[in-house]
């Protein structure tokens, strides 16, 4: 099948069994693969998702139609995408979403230099969507007020136990599909013990997953906020990810106001500090804060790590 025009991805091209299925999408802009999915990355070995040296991106998820394996590589002005399992022709048909082909930053204006200057650097830097609720709220729930180390050892331990391999990848990533929300409900407490969680963020996932399928129906904020566990920072870091939502401000982050305080006002503010700071630009606020993430300015550390804590051995 030819490629379509520059932006339309083509169809699902069949290959042999181990090449699974192709797509190729030649985008209207410029993407940074990697900087555009690091956000659905939990930590640096996360089974869900893999990092080659060569900036090839590995994504297992649990689809509507099964699990399925997304491999996504640059090739010249294209991004390739294979898919492979039950869900690959839905992965690769959200492939361009994925990398921000919903995204509208075309009224975004900066309003500071620091971002006029990361918005020039990093002009690949586009906000995407997976579609996929549930599957970005369980590690959202298990990153509530810890240490994200913390939150991605219970993340990894949970989809090596139930998660199954992910179609077609290579057995030595050691790739992990996310279990579907009946599994999530069925997980006995000894293992969220085993995992690192709490019995309260445990009781958080278990609800969500009982209506499920009510929230991917609807990601809306207002509809994520009526779970019992779920509050603005939750439904913010869910917003971002499966929704794609450029204005997703993560508020009650215990870095975050630091960062964006410290640059764009060179001092460290409070949620309210940096909501008064981000206020110039509503509807695009998420942006800001991955563009000054990737500028690398922080405010001075002074006193010791807080200490990753360790649920298992109570």
């Amino acid at each position: 099948m030819p490629d379509g025009p520059a932006g339309v991805a083509s169809g699902p091209l069949p290959g042999r069994a181990d090449e699974g299925l192709r797509r190729e999408w030649r985008p209207p802009f410029p993407v940074d693969v990697g900087a555009t999915l690091a956000p659905h990355r939990r930590g640096h070995h996360d089974p869900a998702f893999r990092m080659e040296r060569d900036g090839t991106v590995w994504r297992a998820s649990y689809t509507p139609e099964g699990p399925g394996t997304l491999r996504i590589r640059r090739a010249g002005d294209a991004v390739e995408g294979r898919a492979w399992g039950p869900g690959a022709e839905w992965l690769l048909d959200g492939l361009p979403d994925l990398l921000g082909a919903s995204d509208e930053p075309d009224g975004f204006a900066a309003h500071h230099e620091i971002v006029r200057r990361q918005a020039l650097l990093r002009p690949g830097l586009r906000i995407g969507r997976t579609n996929r609720v549930f599957e970005a709220l369980v590690p959202a729930v298990m990153e509530q007020k810890v240490l994200a180390e913390e939150a991605w050892r219970a993340w990894g331990y949970l989809l090596r136990r139930f998660g199954e391999p992910a179609p077609g990848a290579p057995a030595a990533l050691r790739l992990r599909v996310p279990p579907p929300p009946a599994v999530w409900v069925r997980i006995p407490s000894w293992e969220w013990h085993r995992s690192g969680l709490e019995a309260v963020r445990a009781r958080t996932i278990i609800g969500a997953a009982r209506v499920a399928g009510r929230l991917e129906d609807d990601p809306a904020e207002a509809r994520l906020r009526t779970l019992p566990g779920v509050g603005v920072w939750t439904a913010a870091e869910v917003r971002q990810r499966a929704a794609g939502d450029p204005d997703a401000v993560s508020v009650g982050d215990y870095n975050l106001p630091g960062m964006v305080g410290w640059a764009l006002a060179g001092r460290k503010v409070d949620d309210a500090g940096m909501l008064e700071l981000l206020a110039p630009y509503a509807g695009h606020r998420y942006r800001v804060t991955r563009l000054l993430e990737s500028s690398g300015a922080r405010p001075p550390r002074r006193g010791p790590r807080l200490p990753v804590r360790d649920y298992r051995g109570f």
